[in-house]
């Protein structure tokens, strides 16, 4: 408890110093930014008139535990020269695991998960991607017109360890911008996975923190629009939860399985209401309820379905017990996230 008191009072510490450095393509583990921050981000520059039409999907094997400590430390020494605040560093970095049988395990590379002062370690290394990116980007920048026609263009998005660059040109540009990016990485001690490190054209759609991503034609239109909805990998780990839930012992009180049920539907739902996750949310509802129902059934083998609404349904069809009833997805309103850039807030005052 004493080291955690420590980690936490120097993440206070060195957090508003190395956020003075982080790019804004940067969006986890950092005050005010969150994943709706990156997912517009890429809805907006993937759309008309900036079309960046090739994304390469990054996919860091290991990150965590194959960062370089002498890397790692070599970038904290750029802003840092208390040798009492170092030391603490690498002391944190080098504490050691215990495993799951308690047997206790060096830690020579890598930042231990779990730990408050992880977080900002491995954003300080992974910055070294955000850097270069935004250096070139700049050089770009300040090229005539005449030298930026026909070269092609590009942005980083990263949520932690999770990256997107979006390729305004071919694919082969898209596959040198992966290359370069496997490169800078490796600085750090960290490799790109070959297997799950995708390049896809924006049409093909893919796979981000969660949501599908993918531009197509409207219907009943000949326009095309970037769309963001739900994954099948986060629809199925959300019914998963729920089917897990429904097998609850039949013994309990139904008002045990509704504050459950509530309470991981409730944040599911929060978390893709900004996007087309409509018909997501009325599938979801059907499907809970005929979890929950099959769970009454259960329940009370003897009786009909007319003696169970009226026990639980108070005669109408949706789930209930005292003031506890089901939260239903299908009400949930969708909404839409604005792309934010470089205006998201910053919690420490200016000194400007």
């Amino acid at each position: 408890m004493r080291d955690r008191v420590v980690q936490a009072s120097l993440k206070l510490v060195l957090e508003p110093i190395f956020e003075a450095d982080f790019e804004p393509c940067s969006y986890g583990f950092r005050p005010n930014r969150r994943a709706h921050d990156a997912i517009a981000e890429i809805r907006t520059f993937a759309s008309p008139p900036h079309r960046y039409e090739w994304v390469v999907e990054g996919d860091i094997a290991a990150c965590f535990d194959e960062i370089s400590h002498s890397a790692l430390m070599a970038r904290v020494r750029q802003r840092v020269s208390d040798k009492r605040v170092l030391m603490l560093v690498k002391a944190f970095l080098k504490a050691g695991i215990l495993n799951k049988e308690g047997l206790f395990r060096e830690s020579r590379m890598g930042t231990p998960q779990g730990g408050i002062l992880s977080p900002l370690l491995s954003n300080i290394a992974l910055s070294v991607l955000d850097e270069h990116f935004s250096r070139r980007h700049r050089d770009q920048r300040r090229m005539t017109r005449q030298q930026r026609r026909g070269e092609p263009s590009f942005r980083l998005i990263r949520y932690a360890d999770d990256w997107v660059a979006l390729v305004r040109g071919g694919r082969a540009d898209a596959e040198a911008i992966r290359d370069e990016a496997a490169e800078v990485l490796s600085a750090m001690g960290l490799r790109l996975s070959e297997e799950k490190t995708t390049l896809v054209h924006i049409d093909e759609g893919f796979d981000f923190l969660g949501w599908r991503i993918q531009r197509h034609r409207k219907q009943g239109t000949a326009k095309h629009y970037v769309y963001t909805y739900p994954s099948k990998k986060a629809v199925k780990s959300v019914t998963g939860k729920v089917r897990a839930a429904s097998r609850l012992d039949k013994n309990q009180p139904l008002e045990v399985l509704l504050r459950y049920l509530n309470s991981v539907l409730r944040g599911w739902c929060v978390y893709f209401q900004p996007g087309v996750s409509s018909a997501t949310f009325h599938f979801l509802r059907a499907f809970t309820w005929r979890r929950v129902m099959g769970w009454l059934h259960r329940k009370h083998p003897r009786a009909n379905w007319k003696q169970v609404r009226r026990r639980y349904c108070q005669g109408q069809w949706w789930p209930s017990d005292g003031d506890t009833a089901l939260f239903d997805p299908g009400r949930m309103r969708t909404t839409r996230y604005r792309y934010r850039g470089t205006a998201i807030p910053t919690p420490w005052a200016s000194t400007i």
